[in-house]
């Protein structure tokens, strides 16, 4: 089925009866034909990640996503709210937290100005926390958003909408999504690639990656941080290549008669999942090793081997994008800072700030920016209200909350949205996370009404029933 269109196909059945019950041994013949092919492709019918064209000229042909799990606070890094500062310790109006739910303090709490100062920077003079001095750097290359919203104001269904358009297990990711549309450019590689950097495992846990109801193949692929990159790269000892290819080539020879019998696309999936896995055995290594990058190139990140995890992981998505990978996704979550908010999230930003603006400014000279997309954001944001027993934190909060593009077709330089006085409510531009997704997918040439997949009945897609394309980010 092509993965534009929904509707079965009605001659499926038929062609399969024809060749194998006819008795001119057809059947016979196509399979064997099946086997002659190069065991590391499948047929254009039956290949998952063949590259394909999307509706439209894309503006994007590939998605770094920095996920910052936690919820960074908007208030303290973006959106500077100099009212906030000057009615700190002070209760926030009444008619403001009219019919407002918190996660987990009374919405009553008093208001908490940041501590941290403001500037405005490059020729955009956009408004960056001094937390943030390599992002200054490259600000005429951000698209600032000040206005995201969200449903959802606890971690793993705030994450699992942000990824999947859908605060319930079950929904195909984002880079799922991409991959489903677009394929993969690169052969050794997964098409879809995830890295996990902060302190601890994502609250959404795999279903931030999942494919879903999609094929299994769709699905992103999780790199460790140190070691072989995937668990069982590596062959164990008494296996040499050759054993592995002798086995892998009798198991293919057996799914693809399976496949020919029966069309399931999961067997397809299998196939291209063990031959990925083989030729990863050359390619990931190779990929993994950042030690053959300039030391400027290093030094400009903040990477290298024992360096911080979420500063290697910007350089390989690099160097994956270099080799056709579709989008690369990597979760920091480090940013839950309920207590301590001063003292974490200077260490987070520390950790974080100067290798995304590192990836930036690489991708921008080699010419990779203007075809790349890159989206750095969190679930939600944080209140204006305090939390915590030292005055120094700060609850989850949907209305308003900040995320930043670079490259793949935004206008750079630029800031849309804005938010009232205390970073409360959206007061202009309002962007909500399904209009986040059918303007992924329209910079990457879909038009998200269309791009669906056929699920109990339903033309399922990324944005659901909703989704309107925030065009005052793009030209």
């Amino acid at each position: 089925m092509h993965p534009f269109d929904s509707s079965p196909n009605p001659d499926l059945l038929s062609r399969r009866w024809f060749l194998k019950d006819c008795g001119i041994g057809l059947g016979s013949m196509a399979l064997a034909s099946l086997l002659k092919e190069d065991a590391r492709a499948l047929s254009a019918e039956s290949d998952p990640l063949a590259p394909r064209t999307p509706h439209f000229a894309p503006k994007a042909k590939r998605v770094i996503f920095l996920f910052q799990a936690g919820a960074p606070s908007h208030l303290d890094l973006f959106d500077n709210k100099p009212a906030l500062t000057k009615y700190d310790g002070t209760l926030p109006p009444p008619e403001l937290l009219e019919g407002y739910r918190a996660a987990f303090i009374n919405p009553n709490s008093a208001l908490m100005g940041t501590r941290f100062k403001f500037a405005r920077h490059g020729q955009s003079g956009a408004e960056l926390s001094e937390l943030l001095p390599h992002l200054a750097g490259v600000a005429d290359d951000l698209c600032i958003i000040k206005s995201m919203a969200t449903d959802q104001f606890n971690h793993a269904p705030a994450q699992i909408l942000m990824n999947t358009g859908h605060h319930l297990f079950g929904r195909p990711s984002m880079g799922a999504w991409s991959l489903y549309g677009l394929g993969s450019e690169s052969r050794n590689l997964p098409g879809f690639v995830v890295f996990s950097t902060g302190t601890k495992g994502t609250s959404g846990g795999a279903g931030n990656w999942g494919s879903g109801f999609l094929p299994s193949t769709y699905q992103g692929v999780m790199f460790r941080n140190t070691g072989d990159p995937i668990l069982y790269l590596s062959n164990p000892p008494g296996a040499d290549r050759k054993l592995q290819r002798d086995t892998l080539d009798t198991l293919n020879q057996l799914n693809r008669g399976r496949f020919a019998k029966v069309g399931d696309p999961e067997i397809a999936a299998r196939v291209n999942a063990y031959e990925m896995a083989f030729r990863m055995q050359s390619s990931a290594p190779e990929l993994m090793d950042i030690s053959g990058e300039p030391q400027h190139v290093l030094d400009l990140y903040g990477a290298g081997p024992g360096k911080g995890p979420y500063a290697n992981a910007c350089l390989l998505a690099r160097r994956m994008i270099e080799r056709g990978v579709r989008f690369v996704q990597i979760f920091h979550e480090a940013w839950d800072q309920h207590g301590n908010l001063t003292k974490d999230l200077t260490k987070n930003c520390k950790a974080t700030d100067q290798p995304t603006a590192a990836l930036i400014a690489d991708l921008k000279n080699r010419g990779l920016l203007e075809d790349t997309l890159v989206i750095w954001g969190g679930e939600f944001g944080r209140t204006p209200m305090v939390q915590g027993g030292t005055n120094d934190g700060r609850d989850h909060h949907p209305n308003a909350f900040t995320l930043f593009l670079a490259g793949g077709g935004v206008n750079a330089g630029t800031t849309l949205g804005e938010s009232d006085e205390f970073g409360f409510n959206v007061v202009r531009d309002r962007v909500h996370v399904h209009d986040l997704h059918a303007t992924l997918l329209h910079l990457l040439g879909f038009d998200h009404t269309q791009l669906n997949h056929r699920f109990q009945g339903l033309d399922m897609r990324l944005t659901g029933v909703a989704g309107e394309l925030v065009k005052k980010i793009y030209s």
